[in-house]
């Protein structure tokens, strides 16, 4: 161990604990569910199951998931944002200072009103576009707020 020295030695133990509490938060927390794009993912906090159950009693119930409203549709911007928002939640429910009910970031807000548009440009082709006379964005949620999840 003449090389080796003991805070060397501790920090590997340090490093190895804290890979290893990682590892057991992540399955414990079923980590991965949130690569699926599974609903049920969304309920592994269960302060989100009033989310899940408006959800299922929604008009969007049949045609979209959970993913297909709350991220972008491409394989790098969901992923980006999946991790944004995994890292948001955990922080705001292991922390538990968290408006309730949860009230949706702006950023969250642009994605979903992307997925509208994504969804529905061919009816909303028209509608897509600032509003001169109150200088503000067409907002879908503005008269549809209750379609994703019943309130």
């Amino acid at each position: 161990m003449s090389n080796f020295s003991k805070l060397n030695l501790l920090i590997l133990v340090l490093f190895g604990v804290v890979i290893g509490l990682g590892c057991y938060s992540f399955i414990y927390a079923k980590g991965y569910s949130y690569l699926s794009d599974d609903p049920k993912a969304c309920v592994n906090c269960h302060v989100m199951r009033e989310n899940l159950d408006s959800w299922q009693k929604s008009a969007h119930h049949h045609v979209a998931k959970c993913n297909d409203c709350h991220l972008p549709h491409n394989i790098v911007g969901k992923y980006a944002v999946k991790a944004l928002n995994g890292w948001n939640h955990s922080v705001a429910f292991t922390l538990q200072n968290f408006h309730e009910p949860i009230l949706i970031k702006e950023h969250s807000l642009k994605v979903v009103k992307n997925s509208c548009l994504n969804c529905h440009q061919p009816m909303v082709q028209a509608m897509d576009r600032t509003d001169k006379n109150h200088n503000e964005e067409a907002n879908c949620l503005h008269c549809h707020r209750g379609v994703g999840h019943v309130r």
